[in-house]
């Protein structure tokens, strides 16, 4: 280009498709200027197939999760029955330790109604009876003043039996040879030790002194059967994968499964249907083994 020639710019000019596409996207003066997109943008939603895959994905997820918090649930149920009855067996060695080795009071139904000194005060059924219900039956108990007034202990947490008044406030009961029975001593296993003080008991680790009750069977805190009939009359819960907790003389506490299945009843009313043969008696063997030993 000779020096002498003149650049001439002028301003820039849109024409073509280009200039049309410019002024087709530009939004209308005054309103917000948002991103920049093509014509052929368009939204994306889920369709019918990808809906039906998230739905059975999270069923399948559900159906790992959910058995898996139910155990988990289950086994906080029987940690907590554990420390309850944790705690009703060491207020019973504290007893007997402020009572000059004595153990506590263990009557039956009417000598607990008509006395109200049995380590628990109430009796329990399915209808509107007092001790469902009645916290000052649990309160006013000889064990009560070991607790500091915790009523939740006489409870297990997997217990969910309700009678006609209100959900039942007791799971637990005691067996029926430890401690004084009153009126009933010796009138059911006569051919058994009954154990007044706890130095009588021969082998604290080995004989049992609280159990979680079935609820289709428990109405006092006495837990019995006449050990040489093989009929249960009283029948352990199995409120924790066919198990039942206990505890023993020495203070320990342990879960034990039952191995025959008509010993795991359902935890409800007429899940017992009253007493019936301890057949296979392997589990009758095993309690009563635990319950007391024979008289010289």
């Amino acid at each position: 280009m000779p020096a002498s020639a003149a650049v001439h710019i002028s301003p820039f000019k849109p024409h073509g498709t280009l200039a049309q596409t410019a002024l087709e996207w530009a939004p209308p003066f005054g309103q917000n200027r948002g991103p920049m997109k093509t014509r052929n943008a368009a939204r994306h939603g889920f369709t019918l197939i990808e809906l039906l895959v998230v739905i059975a994905v999270v069923a399948v997820l559900a159906a790992l999760v959910l058995p898996a918090l139910a155990r988990a649930k289950a086994r906080a149920q029987g940690i907590g029955c554990a420390n309850n009855i944790k705690q009703l067996s060491l207020a019973w060695l504290l007893y007997a330790d402020e009572n000059s080795d004595l153990l506590v009071n263990n009557h039956g139904i009417q000598e607990t109604l008509k006395r109200r000194q049995n380590w628990v005060n109430g009796v329990e059924d399915w209808g509107n009876s007092d001790g469902n219900t009645n916290l000052a039956t649990l309160t006013t108990g000889k064990l009560a003043p070991y607790l500091a007034a915790n009523t939740a202990v006489f409870k297990c947490p997997s217990d969910r039996s309700v009678a006609d008044n209100g959900p039942r406030l007791r799971s637990m009961s005691l067996n029926s040879l430890v401690g004084d029975p009153g009126e009933l001593t010796n009138k059911f296993n006569p051919q058994l030790v009954q154990f007044f003080k706890l130095a009588e008991v021969p082998s604290p680790a080995v004989i049992y002194a609280f159990l979680d009750e079935h609820p289709d069977t428990i109405n006092d805190g006495f837990f019995m059967n006449r050990w040489d009939q093989y009929i249960w009359g009283n029948l352990p819960a199995s409120y924790h994968d066919g198990a039942a907790t206990l505890s023993f003389a020495d203070g320990h506490v342990e879960s034990h499964r039952w191995v025959v299945g008509d010993t795991r009843r359902p935890g409800e009313k007429g899940g017992a249907s009253g007493t019936f043969p301890a057949s296979p008696p392997t589990d009758f063997d095993w309690l009563k083994e635990r319950t007391s030993v024979r008289k010289d």
